[in-house]
């Protein structure tokens, strides 16, 4: 993304040559989602980030897999969703190190942490937790920020396709006052 939208803000009344009054909405929300899965779509983290992200949690509680999964995604604010592949592998050797136990309970391993895992998670603890420097940056408060996003953009495809034209014209007066808004914010620090 090259940090503008197209040519008359956000292209609505425009036709970008396609014959499509709102085809420059399209261009528009391409640009922005594809800005936003640039920024947050999951950076590669290491294993040992995975480990420390896995002693973390389970400090807090005992959790089945998924639940790992989901709660390091939530609190990195999407920005890190590890696989599958990197979290029952990481929590075999954290078992076979003795620092986890597994309870199989309802038809699902739960793990906890063991004596010796809770001595890991101590020493994890004084470092920031791997979700909140996920993609080199905090996400404890800018996390929120892509997601909002991602889903006003959602919420503009949608007026776009079904709206009337005088939902279309409240739409552009409302995205023009959130830019404005937005930039202000940024004036203001």
């Amino acid at each position: 993304m090259n940090g503008s939208f197209p040519t008359g803000g956000f292209g609505f009344g425009a036709s970008n040559g396609s014959g499509n009054p709102l085809a420059g909405v399209w261009e528009a929300m391409d640009q922005l989602r594809s800005s936003f899965e640039q920024r947050s779509g999951g950076p590669r983290m290491a294993r040992g980030d995975v480990r420390a992200a896995v002693l973390s949690l389970l400090a807090e509680r005992p959790m089945h897999g998924y639940q790992i999964i989901t709660e390091i995604a939530e609190r990195s604010g999407g920005a890190w969703k590890p696989s599958a592949g990197s979290v029952y592998p990481t929590l075999q050797q954290l078992a076979d190190e003795g620092l986890i136990t597994a309870e199989e309970q309802g038809g699902r391993k739960t793990y906890s942490l063991s004596e010796a895992g809770v001595s890991a998670s101590e020493d994890a603890a004084e470092k920031p937790a791997p979700w909140e420097t996920a993609g080199g940056r905090s996400h404890g408060q800018f996390g929120a920020l892509p997601k909002a996003g991602m889903e006003l953009a959602s919420a503009t495809a949608q007026l776009a396709r079904t709206g009337t034209p005088e939902q279309v014209a409240d739409g552009v007066a409302v995205l023009e006052d959130a830019r404005r808004r937005l930039y202000a914010i940024l004036a203001e620090g």
